[in-house]
C-alpha cells in the first residue's frame, strides 16, 4: 500500500474527488464509472513493478493502482485518443504521484510494437460494443466500440506485452466477458481468478473481471453484489473502494 497521507479534497465539478487525488473528465469520451474503479481496486498487484494501463482514458486506473502500490512501482499508462492522454497526463500531474505514471498518446498496436515483454500487470477496460452501434461522438465511439481495439487485437497486445509470470486484468459486460473468456483460452491464456459482479443482491450478473495468466492454474470463482435489494452499497463493495470513495 502506498503510505501517502490522504489529501483533504472537496468534491468538485467536472470529474470525480477521490480519497487522495481528483480525475477530471471533461475532455474524455468515457467518464469516471464503477467499471474502471472496480478494476482499480480488484486487480491484483501482488509483487508487480511494472504495470500498463490500455486505454487508460482520465488515468483513473493508473491512477488507482499508484496509490494502492509501493513507491518503486512503474505504470505506463496507453490512450488513443489526444484530448484524453493530455486530461490523464493534467490528472497525473496534479496526483500524488506524477513521477511514477507516464501517459502515451499512442496506438497499443505500435506501442506493443515498440516495446519488450516487461510487464507484470496490464489492466484494461476495454471499448466492447460492435461497430454497428451507432454513436455521433467519434471519441466516445471509439473508447465504446472493437472497431479500434478488437478483442482478438487486444490480446495479442498483451501476449507481446507481458513477461512470463505476469497476469492480463480486465473488466467486461457478463456475456461479453464470457466471450472474451474463451477466446482468451483458445490463445493460450488461462483463467487465473474471475469476479462475477451483479449491480444488485436480486438482480443477474452484468460484469465480469477476469485476471488471466500464461500458465495453467486453477482457476478461483468470485462473487460480488454492488448494491443491496434497497439501494444502498454492500459490505463487500464497500471494502474494496473504502481506500477510494469520500465517505467510506
Amino acid at each position: 500500500m502506498s503510505n501517502q497521507s490522504k489529501a483533504n479534497f472537496t468534491p468538485r465539478c467536472g470529474g470525480f474527488t477521490f480519497k487522495q487525488f481528483f480525475v477530471a473528465h471533461d475532455r474524455c469520451a468515457m467518464k469516471v464509472g464503477t467499471d474502471g474503479v472496480l478494476l482499480g481496486a480488484w486487480a491484483p498487484l501482488a509483487q508487480a513493478q511494472r504495470v500498463l494501463d490500455i486505454g487508460s482514458g482520465s488515468g483513473l486506473i493508473a491512477l488507482m493502482l499508484a496509490q494502492r502500490s509501493a513507491a518503486e512501482v512503474m505504470i505506463d499508462a496507453v490512450e488513443l485518443d489526444e484530448a484524453a492522454a493530455e486530461q490523464a497526463r493534467d490528472n497525473v500531474q496534479k496526483s500524488p504521484w506524477p513521477q511514477r505514471i507516464k501517459v502515451y498518446a499512442q496506438d497499443i498496436y505500435y506501442y506493443a510494437e515498440h516495446h519488450a515483454a516487461q510487464y507484470d500487470l496490464i489492466v484494461s477496460n476495454p471499448p466492447y460494443f460492435e461497430p454497428a452501434v451507432a454513436c455521433r461522438d467519434q471519441a466516445r465511439h471509439n473508447a465504446r466500440c472493437t472497431e479500434t481495439l478488437t478483442h482478438a487485437t487486444q490480446l495479442k497486445c498483451a501476449e507481446q506485452l507481458i513477461n512470463e509470470q505476469g497476469v492480463f486484468c480486465v473488466v467486461l459486460p457478463y456475456n461479453i466477458g464470457t466471450a472474451f473468456e474463451i477466446q482468451a483460452h483458445q490463445r493460450g491464456w488461462n483463467t487465473a481468478t474471475k469476479l462475477n459482479v451483479s449491480d444488485r443482491v436480486d438482480t443477474p450478473l452484468h460484469r465480469v473481471l477476469l485476471a488471466l495468466t500464461r500458465w495453467p492454474m486453477l482457476p478461483q470463482q468470485q462473487a460480488l453484489a454492488i448494491k443491496l435489494a434497497d439501494g444502498s452499497y454492500t459490505e463487500d463493495f464497500r471494502r474494496l473502494i473504502t481506500e477510494f470513495y469520500l465517505f467510506y
